[in-house]
């Protein structure tokens, strides 16, 4: 089972597609993209993904893809 990467459309266009893409690409990874998480404020502020249901954010495409990179190192699926 890999580790499961959501994406909000509207965080996409704000930026975050530069993270979806580096994911999309990696087979280990599952990615992704709904119309609306429901992260609406936090949408509007920073760029940000749910990795298996938790929500991690970050101010840049390349900060969010090493985020979740750490975060799924961090918190193995088993």
């Amino acid at each position: 089972m890999n580790p499961l990467v959501e994406f909000c459309m509207s965080n996409l266009a704000m930026g975050a597609y530069e993270t979806y893409d580096v994911l999309e690409n990696d087979p280990n990874i599952d990615v992704l993209e709904y119309d609306c998480l429901s992260h609406c404020s936090l949408c509007a502020e920073k760029l940000y993904a749910l990795v298996n249901g938790e929500i991690v954010e970050a101010d840049t495409p390349e900060e969010l893809t090493k985020k979740i990179y750490a975060y799924i190192e961090e918190n193995p699926l088993f």
